[in-house]
């Protein structure tokens, strides 16, 4: 007899119980859950990662002037190439285009097998040749299914490798190895490549032809480039079917990347060679020109021993020359370069290396073309609109007016410096008047002579100097680690699916399990009725077997032994009362909870310890006591309250078998129940058998359906309140709550009727096994 409510490791505990009860379904969902785990892992085609490690390499001669760098926003405060745009070249379509159409990505190979289609590479069993250009070739989408017939002859199907049709349908040719084939996609031969897995009689190949952008699309987003930061080592990643495939891939990355940087590169050397290739026939023409001058004047004038005239040149003469012939020289540079820079005819922004004896300039055309080759790479997948390349364009037009600034400013030092030269070998000359005029003239065209041979032969140096660079253009990527492949594969993860698997086999059932019992409204144990119901409780009475409904003397089914319980409970309960006859009513919400069975068998119970006890059943409206008892009586309680003529022992009916044991039953249903126990003739009922008895059992109506035990509660010593398991709704109880908060129903107590018997538990001392000590016994003890 206990009003506790339960605690938490009660709960803990029946949670377990629950999920212990149903641990057949969730065996049966942890096999079905890793069983689809094994079909997965099965049918899946295994992933492997390939990784390369590249660096970028650092630029020496990379400088940057202060002004330069104001302007470029610190762009070019490091020698290092832009990390980010490198990964997009790295990741452009053209580049990966390029890789695609070099390793025939648009061409897979299949060799079906019993479980699943596997993908050959390098050594695939035949090959397909298309007689048409490649442009044609990237752009066909189509299946070609091959069955190796022998080894001259196959046949060509449309149809799925598992699916092809036997020879003779229209969906099915045969042709020999080497024929060529017509189809409306092109015309094609197919050869095979003996020896290699799948070019076995009796194999069935699939050859997959996708458009070449396709495959590009697929690998741009399958190419995965990055780098930490602050650093200029790129990683590059992979994931294919095929271990040497994933590998042959990055690395052809990294070798098309390195290719378009040296030809960036070769695109500078070859402007600047072309540059100089046209100022050598210009200066070509005219040293030639000077030359035939300085011929006609020395066959006009017989001027032909002029080196013994030498020693009337002086020293300082010579000097001056010199100086004029270099300055002279840095003009012609200077003009030639203005008129490249501002020549809008050019096909590329790119400038010729050319020293003109100024490092400034030197540095503006190093910078100017290392951004013209940024801006060239990021309109390879962008367009003018790109804010890098406005930004970009920009900052090269602020170049070029720095530099055309810097070359006026020389060109104008140099012109200073030459009209300056020129006055000085004036005076030096005029100081020679012994020179004839003529050899003056001839003089003249000398030193114009050897202007344009010292520019001639400077030109053709750095014709030789860009001629030996041409070839010599190094890649930006130093590769780290060449393209490797771990030997297991990174999908599909064994251990991770079966142990997902395993998850999702016990939280799916335990969900279900969890969610049907919170969602469960029923009573199903004493736990359940004392969280709602607060009253004492004095026991419960299990389910009965077969058609035994009402227990006998000699007795020891759980039923007996319930109901001896229950007794005892009671009597305990009742101890304190000074009355002679106790009254024990009994009740319930609604019908159909065994409130009448309960109330039979309690009464027979009483009987057994030969204490004399009498039935009453109150329950006018559905009498079932007489069913219960199997007695038969014309009169009974409702007779009695409405015919003073008759007597209590006229409606008391003993119970055959059983002297200690009288029933006043129902008697004859009235129209008005509820009015009819109002009368007065039922309290003289109550006070004249409890005189005679020594208990008094009543049958009463239910409380949450109709008013009628309430109108006779105050007979009662104590109130059993019967709540049937699994049949009763918890919502329901709050009627019992009510009844016990408010005190309406005298002394009362819950009993739980219909339990079911747990396995290894049970009532009295019979044939009962004793219960298996559980791992989780010790909270039971601990809770005790």
């Amino acid at each position: 007899m206990s009003q506790s409510v339960p605690s938490n490791n009660d709960t803990f505990i029946n949670l377990i119980e629950l999920y212990l009860s149903k641990w057949k379904f969730i065996l049966f969902c942890v096999l079905i859950a890793l069983g689809l785990a094994f079909l997965k892992v099965r049918y899946s085609t295994n992933l492997y990662q390939a990784n390369a490690t590249i660096k970028l390499k650092e630029d020496e001669n990379s400088r940057s002037l202060a002004e330069i760098s104001s302007l470029q926003n610190g762009m070019m405060s490091s020698n290092l190439p832009n990390v980010t745009e490198e990964i997009e070249v790295i990741k452009s379509r053209a580049i990966i285009t390029q890789v695609a159409r070099d390793l025939k990505l648009n061409f897979k190979y299949y060799v079906t097998g019993k479980v699943k289609k596997i993908e050959t590479y390098t050594n695939p069993p035949v090959n397909v040749d298309f007689f048409m250009s490649d442009s044609a070739i990237e752009t066909i989408k189509k299946s070609l299914f091959i069955k190796i017939i022998s080894s001259q002859e196959y046949e060509l199907s449309n149809v799925d490798a598992n699916k092809i049709l036997e020879f003779g349908d229209p969906q099915t040719t045969r042709h020999s190895f080497g024929e060529r084939v017509s189809k409306s996609y092109g015309d094609f031969t197919i050869t095979p490549n003996i020896g290699t897995y799948g070019s076995e009689v009796g194999s069935t190949l699939e050859v997959s032809i996708r458009p070449l952008q396709d495959v590009v699309s697929s690998y741009l987003s399958k190419i995965k480039v990055a780098t930490t930061d602050k650093s200029n080592v790129i990683k590059l990643s992979l994931q294919e079917s095929i271990k040497e495939k994933a590998r042959i891939i990055l690395d052809e990355v990294i070798e098309k990347y390195n290719d378009d940087v040296i030809k960036d590169k070769e695109k500078i050397v070859q402007t600047t060679s072309e540059f100089i290739t046209n100022r050598l026939n210009v200066v070509s023409n005219e040293l030639e020109q000077v030359d035939f001058t300085a011929e006609k004047l020395q066959k006009d004038n017989r001027l032909t021993a002029l080196a013994s005239q030498s020693n009337i040149f002086l020293e300082s003469e010579r000097q001056t020359d010199a100086r004029i012939n270099e300055t002279s020289n840095q003009l012609q540079l200077v003009e030639y370069m203005s008129q490249n820079l501002n020549d809008t005819s050019r096909e590329t922004d790119l400038l010729p290396d050319i020293a003109i004896g100024d490092t400034e300039v030197a540095q503006i055309t190093k910078t100017h073309n290392e951004l013209v080759q940024r801006r060239d790479n990021l309109l390879k997948n962008s367009s003018e609109k790109n804010p890098t390349v406005v930004k970009l364009n920009d900052q090269i037009n602020a170049l070029k007016q720095n530099l055309n600034q810097s070359l006026e400013n020389i060109k104008s030092a140099n012109e200073i410096t030459l009209q300056n030269l020129n006055r000085q070998g004036s005076r030096i000359r005029g100081q020679i008047y012994s020179a004839p005029g003529k050899e003056r003239q001839f003089r003249d065209i000398k030193r114009q002579q050897d202007i344009k041979e010292s520019l001639y032969l400077y030109l053709l140096e750095k014709r030789e100097e860009t001629a030996i660079t041409l070839g010599m253009s190094t890649a930006n990527a130093k590769v780290i680690d060449y393209a490797y492949t771990d030997s297991q594969p990174v999908a599909p993860k064994k251990n991770v699916i079966y142990l997902a698997a395993l998850l999702l086999g016990l939280i799916v059932p335990a969900s279900l399990i969890y969610a049907k019992s919170a969602m469960d409204t029923k009573i199903h144990s004493k736990d359940d009725l004392l969280r709602i119901v607060k009253a004492p409780f004095i026991g419960d009475i299990p389910r009965g077997e077969g058609k035994l409904k009402v227990v006998k003397k000699v007795d020891y089914s759980p039923k007996a032994e319930a109901f001896r319980i229950i007794r005892t409970n009671i009597d305990f309960m009742l101890q304190s009362s000074n009355k002679t006859c106790k009254t024990i009513f009994v009740t319930s919400t609604t019908a159909q909870e065994g409130k009448s069975h309960t109330t039979t068998n309690l009464a027979s119970s009483f009987s057994f310890s030969e204490k004399k006890t009498l039935l009453i059943e109150t329950d006018i409206r559905v009498p079932r006591v007489n069913d219960y008892l199997k007695i038969k009586a014309d009169k009974g309680l409702t007779d009695y309250i409405s015919d003073k003529s008759i007597n209590i022992k006229d409606v008391i009916v003993n119970v055959e078998g059983n002297e200690f044991l009288d029933v006043i039953p129902s008697g004859t249903i009235p129209p008005n129940p509820a009015e009819l126990l109002m009368s007065e003739r039922v309290t003289h009922l109550f006070q004249e058998v409890t005189q005679n008895y020594d208990y008094v059992i009543v049958d009463s109506s239910a409380v949450g359906l109709v008013t009628d035990t309430l109108l006779i509660s105050k007979h009662a010593d104590i109130f059993v309140y019967v709540v049937s398991v699994n049949n009763i709704d918890k919502r329901q109880l709050h009627i019992a709550q009510t009844m016990y908060e408010e005190k309406r129903l005298p002394n009362m107590v819950t009993l739980l009727n219909g339990t079911v018997k747990k396995k290894g538990y049970g009532y009295g001392y019979g044939n009962n096994p004793q219960r298996k000590k559980k791992w989780y016994d010790f909270l039971r003890k601990r809770r005790n």
